[in-house]
């Protein structure tokens, strides 16, 4: 028999909105990170997250972004947070889907992560890869996920952190 290589390190289910969502206490025993977030939010808003409560510019992505009829591209190479969450804001009523691989989160070097999101949005959402920057030699010990405009996570929304 295989052994998983996913171990589920924590999972949170918003029994009421919440402004965000954290992780904490993480240990180091594992290669990389898996952030999976499903869900909706109170008022239509940009996903963010920071590690280790650094809300500093220390941040960098670059996102390209497709709805079916166009495709565009955005980056940011000074800013306090790493987006998450789609090319359009994470929806009132159609849940999100938001995976974040964050690798070699416990080496001694630059963060780096890969964001993919897929929105419907009845037939109008959009899809989303973004490249993430943490300018930081720091183990990550936690993450907070929250919303740019301070709105709430839906209740029901949950998040799950994989050791991999």
């Amino acid at each position: 028999m295989a052994t998983s290589t996913f171990v589920p390190i924590a999972t949170q289910t918003l029994g009421s909105a919440a402004a965000s969502i954290t992780f904490s206490s993480i240990t180091g025993i594992y290669t990389d990170l898996r952030l999976v977030l499903t869900g909706t939010v109170s008022v239509a808003d940009v996903g963010c997250i920071q590690y280790n409560a650094d809300t500093g510019t220390n941040y960098s992505y670059t996102q390209l972004y497709g709805n079916g009829t166009t495709a565009s591209s955005a980056n940011n190479t000074t800013n306090g947070y790493i987006r998450f969450g789609g090319a359009s804001n994470m929806s009132t009523t159609i849940p999100s889907m938001i995976t974040t691989d964050i690798f070699s989160y416990a080496g001694a070097t630059n963060k780096t992560s890969l964001t993919t999101c897929a929105e419907d949005f009845n037939g109008s959402g959009d899809v989303m890869n973004l490249v993430g920057l943490w300018r930081s030699t720091a183990a990550i010990t936690s993450i907070k996920l929250y919303l740019q405009s301070g709105n709430n996570f839906a209740t029901g929304t949950i998040a799950t952190l994989w050791g991999i």
